[in-house]
């Protein structure tokens, strides 16, 4: 987070080098960036529940089942009840999100409820749990707004050049300074994407493993998550609300599995297969 702060105020500070704003397109870039951080840690999971379709929460009369599980589930990693969601989707998957385990969301598709085995089912949601216990929720549902940062800056900077003009347009040395930023601000519009996909990578890859492992030591069954994800892997169905912000959140790609070189570099998850050899040796 300090580190968007940081850039949004440097991008800011170029806007007022480039335009007529002067130093206020660095109060606005400050203002931006305060709103974008506080809105991330305490609404980017209605933001991530809502992009994903989810609905609910659940309630011990409308999913019996499946909010035994949760709570058993809970009660045993000495968590608090998270408010469960369900997705109505065929693909099997789920997501964690919330800024702390007292205000924890689970989402599950209707696809994982259907098709799995209570002992996966139960796997898929101990994977999610330790990603509540671990606070990787906390780090995964800033990420969801923050990423969209960098885009919206770099069309901003852009346009900024159109609409906003610029001081002393007759003067060749700020014409100069003028054109190294429109260049600043192309390389941005076409690296953000890249940047954020690669935010995403550093987080996600890492904290799949740990909350497979977290997640098995939890149900003491490493069988039945590692059964839930060749699953996952057999059909390979991709989610029908999938969504570039939010796919770091799943247990699996919602995009379904890569097919070639460059869709596995820039995937979010690490390939299923190691996720399944690393639970079997827990077995």
């Amino acid at each position: 987070m300090i580190i968007f702060v940081i850039i949004v105020l440097l991008v800011g500070w170029a806007f007022s080098q480039l335009s007529n704003f002067g130093y206020n397109g660095l109060i606005i870039a400050l203002i931006i960036s305060l709103v974008m951080t506080g809105g991330s840690y305490f609404h980017g999971d209605k933001v991530a529940l809502w992009q994903a379709g989810a609905k609910g929460p659940i309630d011990k009369n409308t999913s019996p089942y499946v909010y035994r599980l949760v709570e058993n589930l809970a009660i045993t990693a000495g968590l608090p009840m998270p408010k469960v969601y369900l997705i109505k989707d065929q693909a099997i998957n789920a997501f964690a999100t919330g800024r702390n385990p007292q205000n924890a969301s689970i989402a599950i598709t209707t696809g994982a409820i259907d098709k799995l085995a209570n002992n996966e089912l139960e796997g898929v949601i101990a994977h999610e749990l330790s990603h509540v216990k671990n606070y990787d929720i906390l780090l995964m549902t800033v990420v969801i707004v923050l990423v969209g940062l960098m885009a919206l800056l770099s069309d901003w900077f852009i346009r900024i050049r159109f609409w906003g003009g610029s001081r002393n347009d007759n003067n060749d040395g700020d014409n100069k300074l003028k054109a190294i930023f429109m260049i600043a601000g192309i390389i941005l519009l076409i690296l953000s994407p890249i940047i954020g996909q690669l935010i995403q990578l550093a987080i996600s890859r890492k904290r799949e493993f740990l909350a497979d492992a977290s997640g098995a030591l939890l149900t003491r069954y490493p069988q039945g998550l590692a059964n839930a994800l060749e699953k996952i892997a057999a059909e390979n169905m991709p989610m029908k609300q999938a969504n570039n912000a939010t796919a770091h959140l799943y247990i699996a790609n919602p995009f379904g599995r890569g097919k070639h070189f460059m869709a596995s570099l820039f995937a979010t998850h690490p390939p299923i297969a190691e996720r399944i050899v690393a639970l079997k040796k827990m077995i």
